[in-house]
């Protein structure tokens, strides 16, 4: 049995989330197969149009779904070992005793001990997460700038590590996954890109998602607003960028229905095999860039309850743009929400994020949406 969707009530929480201060934000909620969605508030803060449930969105890391997804075909096929040294692939990326010890299963979990290779990218946020000790200057000095993920990679493996392959908890990294990308081009033979298109992607019916192939977002979109915890005052529109600093990592664009299609098909067992999907649902602790220790499990983790009750998904932010989706254990159950701004909360003397009105009134709609 599965609650119906209170439709006003979804209606008057997204409302409440723009009032708190949210430029713009939309969302689908199914149930079964009733379907509500939602929009409130602008999508360009100059010229005022609303936003549209239908537009096209940066979903950042909820891409590692994907890629985990990708890996675990590879996994079924044969041509990757989960728990197979990255070394026996990449030796040229993690040479010696590291490249030995870390395994595939350590990239897709973060337990590798490999330092996020980010804060060494964008000189100016160097100091994260000592987040007043940062500034956002680089985030428009590389605005335009065409990343080598093997030099990306390189500043994670090189940096010092924070812990020992295969330690709990682990530590959140985008180093993990890029090497993922390449482990994915080197067994293929063909572009990750091209890949998690061909076999994720087209395989899921998904009609608005793919990765950019330029600093633009195609399609009906929002602008997306960088605040940097208040530093960039007004918050900085970087709906236009070069999405290379993450790669096929983190820089789908999508749309909320395709969110939820994918992740109802993922957990129906259509994109992976039941035994790969119980794979990706086996979680350690980790330690997320915002510093608060989560279950983790193969590019998914859950939400909520235990069991049949527990939703799986991924959230994602990438400069200005912020997306979450959820799926209940069932599938009946589903969540995806965008919003246009990133980074909201203002930092209080001792540096620390400030609560902010937006951070309840997500909340709210978060509750709703899953359980009301």
């Amino acid at each position: 049995m599965s609650d119906a969707l209170d439709l006003a009530a979804l209606d008057a929480a997204v409302e409440n989330v723009h009032r708190a201060g949210m430029p713009g934000l939309f969302a689908e909620v199914r149930d079964g197969d009733e379907v509500w969605r939602g929009a409130a508030g602008v999508a360009d803060v100059v010229t005022g149009p609303p936003v549209t449930a239908d537009m096209r969105h940066r979903v950042g890391s909820i891409t590692k779904t994907f890629t985990a997804a990708a890996v675990l075909q590879q996994v079924e096929s044969g041509r990757i070992g989960l728990d197979t040294p990255i070394g026996d692939y990449l030796p040229e990326l993690v040479p010696g005793e590291r490249g030995a010890t870390i395994t595939v299963r350590m990239l897709l979990n973060h337990t590798s001990g490999l330092a996020e290779y980010l804060t060494y990218a964008y000189p100016s946020c160097k100091a994260f997460p000592a987040i007043a000790e940062t500034r956002p200057d680089s985030l428009d000095d590389l605005r335009f700038t065409r990343f080598d993920p093997t030099d990306l990679i390189a500043r994670g493996v090189t940096a010092p590590a924070v812990g020992a392959p295969g330690r709990t908890p682990g530590v959140y990294s985008n180093t993990n996954y890029l090497l993922l990308v390449q482990l994915l081009e080197k067994v293929t033979g063909t572009t990750a890109e091209q890949y998690i298109t061909r076999n994720v992607i087209e395989h899921a019916g998904l009609q608005d998602t793919g990765f950019p192939d330029a600093p633009h977002v195609d399609g009906p979109h929002s602008r997306m607003y960088e605040s940097w915890f208040g530093m960039i005052d007004p918050p900085r529109d970087y709906s236009v960028y070069d999405m290379s600093w993450v790669g096929p990592s983190a820089s789908l664009i999508s749309t909320v229905a395709d969110l939820n299609r994918f992740y109802g098909k993922l957990l129906a067992g259509e994109i992976v095999s039941r035994s790969s999907l119980a794979q990706m649902q086996r979680t350690v602790r980790v330690v997320s860039q915002e510093g608060r220790t989560i279950d983790y499990g193969l590019g998914l983790h859950p939400m909520d309850g235990p069991g049949q009750n527990a939703f799986w998904g991924h959230g994602g932010t990438v400069w200005g743009a912020g997306a979450l989706a959820m799926t209940r254990a069932d599938g009946r159950r589903q969540m995806a929400v965008a919003v246009n701004l990133q980074r909201w909360n203002k930092l209080d003397s001792s540096g620390t994020p400030r609560p902010h009105p937006i951070d309840d009134a997500l909340a709210t709609l978060y509750r709703l949406a899953m359980h009301g």
